[in-house]
């Protein structure tokens, strides 16, 4: 079975940033090198630029102009398009999208294509008018611009990448590799894809709905005050800490620790210091074997089922799910402990 064509779409109006160069060259690396021992034929890519040429400076001095072979009207033929990113200032600055471009990809979604963005990718898409009534995603630090722009977007920040059936959207940089894979699985099967994965030493399968990211709530203000009484808390989240323990070791009220660690760290301290155990745990899953009920006391989470309520609930897979994405090559001991070098 001939898994099909993938067109991904190269903005050439401004020069490429070199951090947008790692979505590029994502699709490019997992779509456009051939897998014979895999599976014969693989995809055919093809990189399509938007034709208009550089224009501007990049914000940096460090970009690149690119040049592609294919353009804007070989969309329509592909049975996958891509849109890696967009152009910054139309993301920061509400610069306009190339009108060729928006015309191009509603062509490719009304012929069949099935429509993929990664990161900032999503603007071009939701552009289009392709993500109307849809959930989909970007990298968190711009989905509250995309959910203000296209408000008939069902924006979900929290997630690593959305699956709508013919058309997926990604969070940035590395969500953007496993989107790429999630695809080689649905199209060849999870074994080709794990081996591919395998091949790039990267997790095999890391499901769409993890979170992006845990907020572990690091202090926003300079309040010197609660420095120690934090530090000492999360070198005892194995201990049973209760708001009144904080409040008695910063020598204060449970009023006004509530009110101080609010200010710092935009959260309530019961909910800090949950962050704090998720954070511990992740951790600990991350680099050491530790039973899940090992881990549940270190951290302080309780239970083998408290630790999976908690990880099911706020990061949206279970431990052994996690755990499956970070093979340890760390040499820590069993306590999570690690060697100083």
């Amino acid at each position: 079975m001939h898994p099909g064509s993938v067109a991904v779409v190269v903005t050439e109006d401004i020069q490429v940033p070199s951090w947008d160069l790692y979505e590029l060259s994502i699709p490019c690396t997992v779509f456009g090198t051939p897998q014979p021992d895999l599976a014969d034929p693989w995809y055919d890519l093809r990189l399509c630029g938007t034709g208009e040429g550089p224009q501007g400076d990049s914000p940096t001095g460090a970009a690149l102009s690119l040049r592609t072979r294919h353009g804007l009207a070989d969309l329509a033929a592909a049975d996958t398009v891509i849109v890696p990113s967009v152009p910054d200032p139309c993301v920061d600055e509400g610069r306009p999208l190339p009108p060729a471009l928006i015309t191009a990809l509603r062509e490719a979604s009304d012929a069949g294509a099935r429509m993929v963005s990664l990161c900032t990718g999503a603007f071009a898409l939701a552009e289009a008018g392709l993500l109307d009534g849809r959930r989909a995603t970007a990298h968190w630090m711009h989905t509250a611009q995309l959910a203000e722009r296209y408000p008939k977007v069902r924006v979900d920040d929290s997630v690593l990448y959305v699956d709508d059936g013919d058309v997926l959207t990604s969070a940035g940089l590395t969500a953007g590799l496993d989107l790429c894979l999630h695809l080689v699985r649905r199209d060849l099967g999870a074994h080709v894809a794990n081996q591919l994965a395998r091949r790039m030493v990267v997790p095999a399968h890391r499901p769409g709905g993890q979170a992006q990211f845990i907020d572990l709530s690091v202090p926003t203000s300079d309040d010197e005050g609660l420095g120690p009484v934090l530090d000492w808390a999360r070198a005892h989240l194995d201990q049973p800490l209760t708001v009144e323990d904080l409040a008695q070791r910063a020598a204060m009220s449970t009023r006004t620790l509530h009110r101080r660690v609010q200010a710092a760290t935009g959260t309530t301290p019961l909910q800090w210091l949950l962050n704090q155990r998720l954070a511990r745990a992740q951790s600990l899953l991350e680099s050491t074997d530790l039973p899940v009920e090992r881990i549940g006391e270190l951290s302080g989470l309780g239970t083998a089922n408290n630790v999976r309520h908690h990880f099911l609930k706020q990061i949206g897979v279970s431990p052994s799910t996690y755990r499956r994405a970070f093979p340890r090559t760390v040499p820590g001991d069993q306590e999570g402990r690690f060697p100083v070098t």
